[in-house]
């Protein structure tokens, strides 16, 4: 069970990059950014109506934590992005997301079958292949897009770890406020960057579509992490470049190149070996 919604995490986060990057193009992509957190926001408070959770305050804190990694990953990967390094910036901060949270797994006395390592061994290049744009590789410096890549699968990792600390009994509200502080943190940084962050275009508000997705792939990670290892989840979760590679080619007819063709084929063994060990 464990697997199949960190799948379905990895699933709802590709379309919700799909749709976000898509829209991106039209408008200010930190507009799109700002509505899809708080679009995600009010859907998961919706869902607390109907869910029983007590959280403690050291589950909010968490619920904080993650809301300030969610955010600043969220921004380093847009601002990398906007600067044209998407092939230096998109890879690193999808190996990121997957590394954190296997070191921190480990430290805390996590221990896979083998099965399970090769699989994560398998993900990290698949990750990093898939997510390389080989066009864009040279569009901007290598050390700046290093630096974003670096910075936002800090970012993203950051917030895998802190929703694992969050127990089943918490229910969806540090969820809600994850999203909440993400939009915040995202606000500061655009600010901070004199980037148009307000949602001023009618068409940022389909950003809310993105947002749900968001949320729901959010969610189903974090109760993923109820029944299974920080370490598979995270990585299989992290997997979500594939599916937007695959949406990109089948909806828009985009090309896919050889290494991003071989980093699919890497992302398919990484999930038959994690499932099998």
């Amino acid at each position: 069970m464990a697997i199949l919604l960190s799948l379905l995490a990895a699933a709802a986060y590709g379309l919700s990059d799909f749709v976000g990057g898509t829209l991106s193009k039209r408008v200010s992509p930190w507009a799109v950014a700002l509505t899809a957190q708080l679009g995600g926001a009010a859907l998961v408070l919706l869902v607390t109506v109907f869910v029983d959770g007590s959280p403690t305050r050291a589950d909010l804190l968490w619920a904080v934590v993650a809301g300030l990694g969610n955010g600043f990953g969220t921004a380093f990967l847009y601002r990398g992005l906007s600067s044209g390094r998407m092939g230096v910036v998109a890879p690193v901060s999808g190996v990121g997301a997957a590394l954190v949270p296997v070191v921190v797994g480990v430290l805390t006395g996590e221990r896979p079958e083998v099965l399970v390592w090769l699989g994560i061994l398998v993900a990290v290049p698949g990750i990093w292949l898939v997510s390389r744009e080989p066009t864009s590789a040279a569009a901007g410096g290598l050390g700046s897009g290093l630096t974003d890549g670096v910075l936002a699968g800090l970012g993203f990792g950051t917030l895998f770890v802190a929703l694992a600390q969050i127990p089943e009994e918490a229910g969806f509200l540090p969820l809600a406020l994850n999203q909440v502080v993400a939009g915040l943190a995202i606000v500061a940084v655009a600010t901070a960057l004199r980037s148009p962050w307000v949602p001023r275009e009618p068409a940022a508000l389909v950003g809310v579509v993105s947002g749900a997705l968001g949320a729901l792939a959010t969610g189903s990670f974090l109760v993923a992490t109820h029944s299974g290892y920080l370490t598979v989840t995270a990585v299989i979760t992290s997997l979500y470049p594939a599916f937007t590679v695959v949406l990109a080619a089948s909806v828009l007819r985009e090309h896919v190149h050889r290494a991003q063709a071989f980093g699919l084929g890497l992302c398919g063994v990484a999930i038959a070996l994690v499932a099998t060990g």
